[in-house]
Parts: structure tokens; sequence; C-alpha cells
């Protein structure tokens, strides 16, 4: 797998996390601060504050919100803040689309969450009266042995995947966008597609304000104390005290998780859209599925059909390291220059007019897998994120998975791959 690390789970084995305390009972103030500033003042009063909200949601974006939505239908105190006013382009999660896929190359494990996923795209889709997912089919393309192909396989396999696997002669033949290598092969599975993140996210705001959340937006967090009220939020403009709260902060987790120390790293990505020079009609949803391509040195990059907006290509990972505040959103001659090069070897008759570029962040760990568990030291906290480049198709089932862990203290699902413990082992000295 490409040096990361396989896990041997179950698909839907029930996972028990024990709860926090009662709706009325929380442990005593440690006095510890959490914070993104490294201010040393006195912690809060131990006076009682009025605590209008069972749940607090850091960050709104393809999580957060989802949470929001989840938690609000059923019937929680929900309020979810975030520095901007989302849909917004300052994070991970904006845009016109995000690629959803079944046979599921990073690890068979994912299987099952991107099937429920499946379901709760539907639901959401008739819930906001819009469509929020496009059927295009989604085609693997590289080395018979390369990791890619390799995984897509395994999962297909194990779950019992419709695929069909093709060489590159029949790749040309069927797909003429697409300009495979002699020795590539491909793995077609019929119900990948789009998703619409933009449409997604509002959707998932506005029917939680429908239900009742408390939406702050435009609002920075600052830091966090756990209190004897509960878990009072430093934000721009205040504090609130909620109950519990969910961090889904994306690029800004690991600066509101200082004590954790988490090895998480913030990686710049890089996207074009490009008008077709020739033949448009081979790039409708129609006639070209999204794609995958492992090159032989291992890069990887994606395309998605022109949807109005041009052919969109990007190489998936191998960005700078970066903050989200130092972020470079400046995109240089050689970027273009890298994505010209691929489209003119693998894609040539998209390589026409430029119609737009942009700059998003991943937030990585170091084995490419979630973060879904609670904080070790304060249980009342929830850790939705980061989702290492891949995350937006989970967001449905996430959003639903926090709502579980938050009113049930379980999921279904089998979350031991996404724990915490796994990272903080991992950036102790010691092992290469």
């Amino acid at each position: 797998m490409n040096g990361r690390t396989a896990f041997a789970v179950g698909n839907q084995k029930r996972i028990h996390i024990a709860p926090p305390h009662g709706m009325d009972h929380f442990p005593p103030a440690t006095g510890a601060r959490y914070d993104t500033t490294n201010r040393t003042d006195s912690h809060p009063s131990s006076q009682h504050v009025t605590t209008p909200f069972d749940v607090a949601i850091v960050g709104l974006g393809a999580m957060g919100s989802a949470a929001a939505y989840h938690l609000a239908r059923r019937g929680q105190r929900v309020v979810g803040i975030d520095r901007f006013s989302p849909p917004h382009s300052m994070g991970s999660s904006h845009g016109k689309s995000r690629m959803i896929r079944e046979a599921y190359y990073e690890h068979p494990l994912y299987v099952p969450l991107v099937q429920r996923a499946y379901v709760l795209w539907d639901e959401l889709s008739l819930m906001a009266g819009a469509p929020v997912f496009l059927q295009t089919g989604g085609l693997m393309v590289g080395p018979e042995q390369g990791a890619l192909v390799q995984g897509t396989l395994r999962s297909a396999a194990e779950h019992r995947l419709a695929h069909e696997h093709l060489s590159s002669g029949t790749l040309r033949r069927r797909y003429p966008a697409f300009s495979p290598l002699d020795d590539m092969v491909g793995v077609l599975e019929h119900r990948a597609g789009i998703l619409f993140p933009d449409v997604i996210i509002r959707s998932h705001l506005q029917l939680a304000e429908l239900h009742g959340a408390t939406l702050r937006r435009d609002e920075a967090v600052q830091g966090w104390d756990r209190t004897t009220e509960g878990i009072a939020i430093r934000t721009s403009s205040g504090t609130i005290v909620a109950r519990r709260m969910i961090v889904a902060a994306g690029a800004w987790t690991a600066p509101l998780l200082v004590s954790l120390a988490l090895p998480l790293t913030v990686e710049r990505q890089v996207i074009h859209w490009c008008d077709p020079v020739q033949f448009p009609e081979y790039f409708t949803p129609e006639r070209m599925p999204v794609s995958i391509w492992e090159l032989p040195d291992g890069t990887l990059f994606y395309t998605k059909p022109d949807l109005g907006d041009g052919v969109k290509i990007g190489v998936h990972h191998g960005g700078a390291t970066v903050t989200a505040e130092s972020i470079d959103r400046h995109i240089s001659d050689a970027e273009d220059a890298r994505i010209y090069d691929l489209l003119r070897r693998f894609v040539p008759f998209a390589k026409g007019h430029l119609r737009d570029r942009a700059v998003c962040m991943y937030t990585n760990t170091p084995d490419a897998h979630f973060v879904v568990d609670r904080h070790p030291e304060v249980e009342e906290v929830l850790i939705l994120s980061p989702c290492s480049g891949h995350g937006f198709k989970f967001a449905s089932v996430l959003g639903e998975v926090a709502a579980d862990l938050v009113t049930r203290g379980s999921s279904d699902f089998d979350l031991t791959p996404f724990a915490l413990q796994r990272l903080r082992a991992a950036s102790q000295p010691g092992d290469v």
C-alpha cells in the first residue's frame, strides 16, 4: 500500500467509546488552557455560567457542517463556529466538484463508510431539493502492479464490487479523451462520480439552522478551556460555553490541540481548469469518467470532466508544507507548466485555454488515514479531522458518526484505524 499502514479490520464492527459524563455533570475544572496564542492569563472565573448549547462545532467545512446537521436534527442544541463564512475558499472544502468512488484504493476499510455516505448523499439531495451528486463512473489508471490499480482491485475483491479491468488499448478506444501509456491498465467502477461541495456545505448548514442550530460565521476561535460548566471556547467575539465540542477545523486543527503535539502537516495543493482545445464532446460527464492516474515514479494526478467550467486537473499530494496562515496562494509559471505537461502526455485534447486556477490545503496524518477520536485528556472533545486530502466524500457519514458518538457514545463502524493513539505513538522518538 505504498508505505501506508495496513489494518486488518471488519466491515461493521461495533466500537464503543466511553461517553462523556452526564448532561448535568462534568469533571472538576483542571485549570488547563488550550490556546492558539500562548496566553498565560488566569483561568476563567468558576462562577455559574448558563450553558445554552449541548455541542459546539469548531469549523463548518465538509465535516463540521455535516455534524451540525446530524446533531441538530436529533434535537441537540448546536452552535457552529467558523473563522470565515462557509462555504468559502480559504480551507479544504470549497469548490464546484469533489470525487467520490467506492473501490477505494487507499484501503478496503473505507468501503463500508463510503457506501453509507452514498445513502446519505441521496438523502441530503432530497432534503435540500437540489442534486449533490453526479454519477460519471470512475477510472483508476496506472501500472498493473502499482499501488493505485492493486489497491482498487483489492477493495473491489474484498467487497465484491462490480468493476472492469481494461487494457490501455481499450481505454483509448472507449475514452478518447485519455492517452495512457502502453503498459498502463485501468480499473473502471461505474458508481463513482462527482459531489458538489459548495451546494453540500450550504445545504447542510441551512438544514442545521432549520433544526435550530446557531451558526457563528466570521468568528475565529482563539482557544478553549475545560470548566465546571463545560467547554468554554474563546473567540474573537467573546466566550461560548457548550457541554461538548467537536473540532473539525482542518488546517487549523493542530493549533487548537497544542497539548497533544499531533504530527500533522498542512500541504499546499494547486488545481487547474482548462477548456478542451479539440473534441469538446470527449469531455462531457457522459463520456469522460472521473479519473486518478499513477505514473511510473509514483506521482498521482486526477481529472474530472467539463461541467461547464473546464476540465479539472490536479496533482494529488507532493505539495509544499505550509500553515493555514502562511500558505502562498499565488500559482507560479512552473506549476502551470507541470500541469500542461501532464495534459499534453495523458489528456492532450484538454490542453486549451486556461479557465481558472486555485490553491487549497490538505491536512495530513503520517499514515494518510483520518482522525476520529476523543481528546485523550478531555473526553468531552471529539476530533473529527484531519482527513489527509481524501475526506470530502465521507463528510455525510462522518457527520452521522460524530452525532452517534456524541449522543450514543458509540458508532456502528470500526473507528480503530482512526484513533489518536497511533499518531501519538508515531511521534515518540525511538523506532526509525
